[in-house]
């Protein structure tokens, strides 16, 4: 996805802003994966808790390719370096004096151990080792109030949202019809591999989340990334798509027709 979406969003931006949206929108976001979990249990649709394993791995390699399709397009321009992973060479920052780059290492480290993944995976290491009683202690945070606290999340993300939609005056139409058709198109993909669910024996909350998952942008974890790992990019676009277009439309309508989908092929 990200890598298809870069060549598309050429057309209408620059490279580094194509790799940073490109990569906003092949990452997942873990507040849309969670709204649709809540759909679904008010709708009596059940699903496996192996979903957040799949939210957690989804989120990390559309990161990397935004680095490498971002690092490639520096290299004409930047001073060489050494680009093997694991390397402490810094990648030089057209603009920014010698020394001012990131490194490939932390780079990636900041890839791979972001506070919102470190969260999930932090939480599934913990779930795994407490199992059940671990569930029975933490339901009145997680279960009790957590509703609450999500609706809180979500009215802070809508005020975030207002306030970086206006970095999109004067924008291609285009940017915003990819914000629209875009998730749609990453959903269809998902949408593939319910023809596997079936054979898998997957529940229709399963495929469910497959495709929000598919149709999600990042709004918190790759932005974030971004803001050091491909500087020459705008966050306004990146962040504003994603925040101010994808993630409500997700919300009102993609969460309940993707649900449909679901049950319609694997019901």
């Amino acid at each position: 996805m990200p890598a298809i979406g870069s060549q598309v969003l050429r057309r209408w931006v620059s490279g580094f802003d194509a790799a940073a949206i490109a990569a906003t929108y092949g990452s997942v976001s873990a507040v849309t994966f969670i709204t649709a979990a809540q759909y679904l249990d008010g709708r009596g649709m059940a699903y496996g808790g192996h979903m957040a394993a799949a939210l957690a791995l989804m989120e990390s390699p559309a990161i990397i390719m935004a680095v490498i399709l971002a690092t490639a397009m520096r290299r004409p321009q930047a001073v060489p370096v050494a680009a093997r992973f694991g390397s402490a060479a810094a990648v030089a920052v057209p603009g920014l004096p010698p020394g001012a780059g990131m490194s490939v290492r932390k780079i990636l480290h900041e890839s791979f151990i972001d506070g919102a993944q470190l969260l999930l995976l932090g939480s599934m290491a913990i779930g795994l080792a407490t199992g059940e009683a671990g569930k029975t202690v933490m339901q009145p945070f997680t279960g009790d109030l957590f509703k609450g606290m999500l609706a809180f999340f979500l009215l802070d993300m809508g005020l975030t949202a207002a306030r970086n939609f206006g970095g999109l005056r004067g924008k291609p139409p285009a940017l915003l019809a990819y914000a629209v058709l875009g998730p749609l198109a990453h959903a269809g993909l998902a949408g593939l591999a319910l023809a596997l669910a079936v054979l898998a024996g997957l529940s229709p909350g399963d495929g469910a989340l497959l495709m929000v998952l598919g149709a999600s942008a990042s709004c918190i974890a790759v932005p974030a990334v971004l803001r050091y790992a491909i500087p020459e990019a705008s966050p306004s676009l990146y962040f504003g798509l994603s925040l101010g277009v994808t993630f409500p439309l997700n919300i009102l309508f993609g969460i309940p027709f993707y649900s449909s989908v679901a049950a319609a092929v694997l019901g």
